[in-house]
């Protein structure tokens, strides 16, 4: 398969690129699918998210080691749970010194870093950890503290050294070499630019690069000092945005600058705040509620820090500037999380086992004929699911087919609650704006308050309560406004202080967009500007 955000996976050409070929000058900041190569001599890519491209280094958790933890864990401590592990499992080794309770050796993408967790009292019980290669001091940090600086270090990526810089926080720290550690690398270098002149100048303008919080899936859900990391990697994102797009608005003066950040939708989907403050989650009535103030303060201070970004776009703006604000995707509650494929195993139709070490799961694809993939997907084949996927045929293929959509829409909790509130068959992709060649051969909707996962356990439960307490995908929109989003525009032709009488559909925004900068909607653009929104019609 095509990675979906990867250039090469593109069927039209997108905002960008339209846009550069109107002879404007584009600058792309941590904008997913913008890997280049897109824009041309004239413009910028700064990250462009999610398509494999450049030194990307992901921010790491090392815990100490744990078989339970691990097994616990499996492959959702990896990157999209297929790429490089995001949760590393480390053995202390004992003190070799007075003051130190022990010690740990970290591999931060091939930087070999020694921890040494400092006990002054002799309790046993750290109260800082330094952090340091032996040639360099990485710095020191309290146990729950602000963390250390930012130091510089050279990361290796495909033989080429990548001058970055890193720093720790410690989430957790405790006797008998129990510890929790979070390292951040600085995700700017001069191989996730193009040029590669902009991410040096963007960094001497805005600092150390924090694009967001986290990553998929969460790591920063398990421990009690979880969200208290969480909540400082999120000022660090929401600050260095904020210091990112005044430069790229008062020095770069592109004519049109596209920027993104992921950091609400991480804060929305993680453990610690959909459940207490949203009333439609079965957390929110046994949430304190000075807990609930204190998480819904916590979510404001996230909004005012998207505000501050806005707000330094708008520094730049004139009478001719067109500003929109907008987002993918909402996100709603999730109290039960459903792994539909325990539910495959359980049938017979998905041949799995769970690696007894690792808690991964291990899939016998040839003998396998069902899987849910792809956030809705769910591919089927009765002859087997091994090689290269084809679409499969056939009186076999479609009474599979159907077997598999009643024993969905048969699926119940233990309250009765049925989670499925869809299934529809490929050929109708297009009725919910899919694409029929890229999708499974049942595409499954849910329920707000479900989530699917596409684990499998070894207990074959179909229904789990998730740490995560926020989801958003696969929910059918209609009356669901937790996962609408906002569409702000602002500008020449717009009408000023309307709001719409009705909702839109995402596919208007682009053609809203061209109209309002007086550019040609091309052929291939889907949905129609929004004319509410002009001053006059055409």
């Amino acid at each position: 398969s095509v990675g979906g955000f990867s250039s090469s996976a593109k069927k039209a050409a997108p905002a960008w690129s339209i846009l550069e070929q109107t002879g404007r000058s584009v600058y792309l900041l941590s904008v997913p699918g913008s890997t280049p190569p897109e824009l041309g001599a004239g413009g910028t890519t700064v990250r462009g998210r999610w398509g494999g491209w450049g030194a990307d280094f992901a921010n790491l958790i090392f815990e100490s080691e744990s078989a339970a933890r691990r097994k616990e864990l499996g492959r959702t401590a990896k990157l999209f749970m297929h790429g490089a592990a995001l949760t590393r499992f480390v053995v202390p080794q004992p003190a070799q010194s007075p003051g130190v309770a022990y010690t740990a050796d970290l591999d931060v993408h091939g930087l070999s870093v020694r921890a040494v967790f400092g006990d002054a009292d002799g309790d046993g019980a750290p109260e800082s950890v330094a952090f340091g290669t032996g040639e360099a001091d990485l710095g020191r940090a309290a146990v729950g503290g602000e963390g250390t600086g930012w130091s510089p270090v050279s990361l290796a990526w495909k033989g080429a050294d990548v001058e970055t810089h890193l720093r720790f926080f410690v989430i957790e720290a405790g006797a008998e070499g129990h510890f929790r550690l979070r390292a951040q690398v600085d995700q700017l270098n001069r191989f996730v630019a193009q040029p590669p002149e902009a991410a040096e100048r963007l960094r001497e303008a805005a600092g150390p690069m924090v694009d967001f919080v986290d990553n998929f899936p969460a790591q920063l859900i398990h421990a009690e000092g979880d969200r208290e990391a969480f909540l400082l990697e999120a000022r660090q994102s929401l600050a260095w945005h904020r210091a990112a797009a005044a430069h790229v608005v008062g020095t770069e003066k592109p004519d049109v600058f596209i920027h993104d950040i992921y950091t609400p939708n991480q804060m929305l989907t993680s453990r610690w705040w959909m459940g207490a403050i949203d009333p439609d989650s079965v957390h929110h009535a046994g949430t304190p509620e000075a807990e609930r103030a204190a998480r819904w303060a916590e979510v404001l201070e996230m909004y005012q820090g998207l505000d501050a970004i806005v707000g330094e776009a708008l520094v730049g703006a004139d009478e001719d500037t067109v500003v929109v604000l907008s987002s993918d995707h909402g996100a709603a509650p999730m109290n039960r999380q459903v792994r539909l494929n325990n539910l495959f195993a359980d049938k017979g139709w998905l041949a799995t086992s769970v690696d007894p070490e690792t808690g991964a799961p291990i899939v016998d694809w040839d003998r396998s004929q069902v899987v849910f993939l792809n956030m809705y997907s769910v591919f089927i084949d009765p002859e087997g699911l091994g090689g290269d996927w084809t679409r499969a045929s056939g009186e076999a293929y479609e009474a599979l087919r159907r077997e598999v959509s009643d024993a969905l829409f048969s699926l119940q909790d233990a309250d009765g609650t049925a989670p499925v509130a869809s299934v529809t068959a490929w050929e109708f992709a297009d009725t919910l704006h899919l694409p029929t060649d890229r999708v499974g051969d049942l595409l499954v909707s849910n329920h707000p308050g479900f989530g699917w996962s596409e684990e499998t356990t070894a207990d074959g439960a179909a229904f789990v309560t998730p740490k995560a307490t926020g989801y958003k995908q696969a929910i059918a929109p209609g009356s669901t406004q937790a996962v609408w989003t906002p569409f702000i525009i602002a500008g020449p032709g717009i009408k000023h202080g309307v709001e719409l009488s009705a909702p839109v559909a995402a596919r208007d925004q682009l053609p809203t967009i061209l109209k309002a900068m007086g550019v040609p909607i091309p052929d291939d653009v889907e949905g129609q500007p929004i004319a509410e929104a002009f001053t006059a019609a055409d």
